[in-house]
């Protein structure tokens, strides 16, 4: 699978602009606030319906313009597809592949995989435990369509037992058996998506472990585990012993939603004792895992973008990406940086067929 072609309409700072692209390694490079980054962005939205960095949709639009447009046109098991997002004020988001709108966004994730390794991914650190559920999420969600929709249904049911709970807490009643049908949906739900996860995580870690090996040299010994509440305990047993918590806090206190990863190096969490250096290893190597368990599982080559790569990293763990790049594992690749030559300097080496493309 390759991009041949993005054409950008009101997309961002984007007026109006189109690429045509190599098969393997396409660069673009320019000064920070250029734009260099929402083509990224644009090439992401193609593929999940949404931006990386704005879930705000409307906030996409360019400044002053009541709609934007990304029509991309790929090659995917030899047959020509078109998918094209548009989005006008005030309405709903259009998505449409070969020109036959989907009812359902969830219809797509998926036939487009892609993964992105972003200096915005430092949130997965950083920020609370539901970036790092969402990133569990989106890595099974691309090729485990059934896995989605229990997601999504599990969360409307929280939604709906919280409006509930509040409704109690507000009417000052209690009506434990209008509960208990959320709760037999939730344990429902709730079981796969920790089997799930559970199983998802058993192979991934290894994989992470070896990709983070090869970034870090071997020189630093990491850990990634997942922490949920299941562990110990049935589902139904852990609704039934946090009832009085939950009418107390309106609010659904236990379950998968609460899941969480420990991102470690030796035996401590790296958000505090890991160097930006080793915090953005961490993260690539994260990425890469995803990009080969999303290939095995699919048996097609995710579309990589890498921006900003080359960021907080020393010379050797560039290195050791572009050999990694370099397999013939990888297919496309999209790379933004801000140094000409430094980009070309690394490209060269991987004896690939690229393309730069200067952004001013």
């Amino acid at each position: 699978m390759y991009l041949q072609k993005i054409s950008l309409v009101n997309f961002k700072n984007i007026e109006t602009q189109s690429f045509d692209f190599q098969k393997k390694i396409n660069c673009f490079v320019g000064n920070n606030g250029i734009g260099k980054t929402n083509v990224l962005d644009a090439i992401y939205y193609l593929s999940f319906a949404k931006s990386y960095f704005n879930s705000i949709a409307g906030q996409n639009i360019r400044h002053g313009q009541e709609f934007f447009m990304i029509e991309g046109d790929y090659l995917l098991n030899d047959r020509n597809e078109k998918i094209v997002c548009s989005l006008k004020r005030g309405q709903k988001k259009v998505l449409k592949r070969n020109g036959k709108a989907y009812e359902k966004f969830s219809e797509h994730i998926g036939q487009l995989p892609l993964v992105i390794i972003s200096p915005a991914d430092r949130d997965l650190i950083v920020e609370g435990s539901d970036t790092r559920r969402k990133f569990i999420d989106g890595v099974i969600s691309q090729q485990d369509k059934k896995y989605l929709q229990g997601l999504i249904s599990y969360n409307k049911i929280v939604s709906q037992r919280n409006a509930l709970l509040k409704y109690f807490a507000a009417n000052r009643t209690f009506d434990a058996l209008n509960l208990k049908v959320y709760d037999e949906q939730l344990v429902e739900y709730g079981s796969v998506i920790y089997n799930k996860r559970k199983a998802f995580l058993e192979e991934f870690v290894p994989i992470f472990n070896e990709k983070h090996q090869i970034i870090s040299g071997a020189k630093e010994e990491v850990n990634l585990r997942y922490k949920s509440q299941l562990h110990d305990v049935s589902f139904e047993t852990l609704l039934a012993n946090s009832i009085e918590k939950d009418r107390m806090l309106q609010y659904t206190s236990s379950g998968v939603h609460k899941d969480d990863l420990n991102f470690e190096i030796g035996e401590y969490p790296i958000k505090k004792f890991g160097s930006q250096g080793q915090q953005k290893s961490y993260l690539i190597a994260l990425k890469l895992a995803q990009f080969e368990f999303i290939k095995k599982q699919s048996n097609v080559t995710p579309i990589l973008l890498l921006d900003d790569i080359f960021d907080k990293l020393d010379e050797n763990r560039v290195s050791q990406i572009v050999d990694l790049v370099n397999n013939d594992e990888f297919g496309q690749i999209f790379i933004t940086d801000t140094h000409f030559e430094r980009t070309e300097n690394v490209i060269k080496k991987s004896n690939q067929e690229y393309q730069i493309f200067k952004l001013d």
